[in-house]
């Protein structure tokens, strides 16, 4: 099985920021800590901690339809979309939805800072927060088929109820 190559393209891999402590606190048992001498930001949390509930795991989602054909080819935003469309009802079938979601693993075909920007951008539409997830985006070479140029894992957790 050849491996892919995979690259981080600092500044924009692990790209993580806090959000201000208290929020989303113990009645969901999910907590954002402060992180003194890290980066703030409101796009992302440096540190989430889950305490009791469900852990979902969802597989990297892309830009494909139901049969595993790669749709918008070229079209980075219409496939960001897609993909978190797809997040979207793969949480939903765990019985979770963005509301859950601790971790978010961006890989991105050919990261750059123009690339960065558009993700995030639709990333802030869709995920308006705070808080907001930590996350991580890491550039790569290719992805799964060649008209792909975005794919997305997250990790959730439902709360005890």
């Amino acid at each position: 099985m050849p491996f892919r190559k995979v690259f981080v393209a600092a500044p924009f891999a692990a790209v993580l920021c806090v959000v201000a402590p208290g929020t989303a606190g113990a009645e969901s048992g999910v907590e954002h800590p402060a992180t003194p001498g890290l980066l703030t930001s409101p796009s992302f949390s440096q540190v989430t901690v889950a305490q009791g509930g469900r852990v979902v795991f969802v597989s990297g989602q892309v830009a494909w339809d139901d049969k595993g054909k790669p749709q918008l080819p070229g079209d980075l935003e219409g496939q960001t979309r897609m993909v978190y469309a797809n997040l979207r009802a793969a949480l939903a079938a765990a019985g979770a939805s963005f509301d859950d979601v601790l971790k978010y693993t961006i890989f991105v075909k050919d990261l750059d800072e123009t690339k960065w920007r558009a993700i995030s951008k639709i990333r802030a539409e869709i995920l308006p927060g705070p808080p907001r997830p930590a996350s991580t985006m890491v550039g790569v070479t290719s992805l799964v088929f060649a008209d792909l140029l975005v794919e997305i894992e997250a990790i959730a957790v439902i709360p005890d109820r």
